[in-house]
């Protein structure tokens, strides 16, 4: 029965495919194909479910049903976000197809190359680099000096509440227009989340093993490195992760103060307003994919030094 059950989820979704991208705009108005569309949804969600059972089992189709699990939900969003533009033929100012979003960005990948590399290859990362080293010696030098948290930490706190279009304007007139000022946002945006996460891992070591390491009369640096240190990195890998994405909404935000004419914010701006909303979203796309993919690389890179957390054991 399930098997069957699963042929016919199958050939649901194949068929309503066949529809969203072969048939003529407009195939919504006046027939009655649009409940194919709900039954495709619920035949998504049973092959979810069953791939999402076998995957917390021990069949040798676990791994990969890990891993289909996520790419038919982000297929199905396509899926639908086609056959609702197409379908009720939606005009390409308020929403272009997943289909005209990537023959456009086919059609665009020099120009959107230069943009991803001003926006994220420099402004990003060097902002990165820089807000997420600063965070982290300023919170080693905190957690040893109570002046510091009683000072240091209120006024991080209001800073960090500051809005990103306050912080902007202020950035492109003391930096310039090109990237420095993008990287001097980011840098505002990525220090506190850094700073916060990785004073409370340094305050969170284990009286024991703070003991022990008196104990063995171990150095400053053998108690760091040994002992603080490993204990805070399930906390500085979580803001990582998060600065990975603060960091690029921060870098596009802030191009639309003021950039050469280039870089993903500009674009987007530039795109808006001449109504070209397929490359508006082709740029979108563009930026996504270098956040996802900076986040999953900091995920597998945390899962390599922090192998030892009950967090990533508990995963395998």
């Amino acid at each position: 029965m399930k098997t069957l059950l699963t042929l016919l989820a199958i050939t649901l979704l194949l068929l309503q495919s066949g529809i969203a991208l072969f048939l003529p705009k407009g195939f919504y108005q006046g027939t009655f194909l649009l409940p194919l569309l709900l039954l495709s949804l619920f035949a998504a969600g049973y092959l979810m479910s069953r791939m999402t059972q076998i995957a917390d089992s021990a069949s040798q189709w676990a791994k990969p049903c890990k891993l289909a699990v996520p790419a038919l939900f982000g297929l199905m969003i396509l899926l639908v976000w086609e056959a609702i533009v197409r379908g009720f033929d939606v005009p390409l100012v308020l929403m272009p197809a997943p289909t005209q979003v990537f023959v456009t960005l086919g059609n665009n990948l020099p120009l959107l190359w230069a943009d991803f590399q001003q926006t994220y290859l420099k402004a990003v990362v060097a902002g990165y680099v820089m807000g997420c080293g600063l965070g982290f010696i300023t919170a080693k030098l905190v957690v040893r000096n109570a002046f510091l948290q009683k000072g240091l930490l209120p006024l991080g706190n209001f800073m960090a509440s500051i809005p990103i279009i306050g912080i902007a304007p202020i950035m492109v007139m003391w930096f310039g227009f090109d990237w420095q000022s993008k990287a001097a946002v980011v840098v505002i945006m990525t220090f506190f989340p850094m700073l916060i996460n990785t004073l409370a891992g340094l305050r969170s070591v284990d009286p024991l093993h703070a003991d022990l390491m008196h104990t063995y009369a171990a150095g400053k640096g053998q108690i760091f490195f040994k002992n603080q240190l490993p204990q805070a990195m399930p906390f500085i890998f979580n803001a990582l992760k998060l600065n990975s994405t603060l960091a690029l909404i921060g870098a596009i935000v802030a191009e639309f103060f003021g950039t050469p004419i280039v870089g993903m914010g500009f674009r987007i701006s530039a795109e808006v307003g001449r109504m070209n909303m397929d490359m508006v979203w082709a740029t979108i796309f563009v930026a996504a994919l270098a956040g996802s993919l900076s986040y999953g690389a900091l995920t597998l890179l945390e899962r390599r030094v922090t192998f030892w957390h009950p967090s990533v054991r508990s995963g395998r």
